[in-house]
């Protein structure tokens, strides 16, 4: 069974910065995904097997960063310059693929974390 653990969630105002994990049972393609009241989930970031290759959504490109320690088998996602509409449930997702695979379609990933809320105050 693989596990997905989602960390760092939290309240923040406008203009800070947060940091999340997602520690897997094993190496996988990763990406972020996340949901905001009323909304359907949406793709965030994702990086490959190896972790040399990412692709962002337009809305968080040159704000987010994605990093993968394959040692560690984690994901970080770091999140600057914050603004209230980023302000969702955060999803840490796996996928089984070949190294160089990225994927940012939601049906792709086999593996889902719970989620962590991430708040931004205006």
């Amino acid at each position: 069974q693989v596990q997905l653990v989602e960390s760092g969630g939290g309240l923040v105002q406008a203009g800070g910065s947060l940091r999340l994990s997602c520690a897997a049972s094993g190496r996988y393609a990763m990406g972020w995904f996340r949901q905001a009241p009323g909304k359907e989930r949406e793709f965030v970031v994702t990086i490959n097997w190896v972790g040399d290759s990412t692709r962002y959504a337009d809305s968080v490109k040159g704000r987010f960063t994605i990093s993968k320690d394959n040692a560690k088998n984690t994901v970080y996602l770091q999140m600057n310059s914050l603004k209230p509409e980023d302000t969702a449930l955060y999803y840490c997702a796996a996928r089984r693929a070949p190294y160089y695979s990225i994927s940012v379609a939601e049906d792709d990933y086999n593996y889902w974390g719970q989620g962590t809320q991430v708040t931004v105050s205006s």
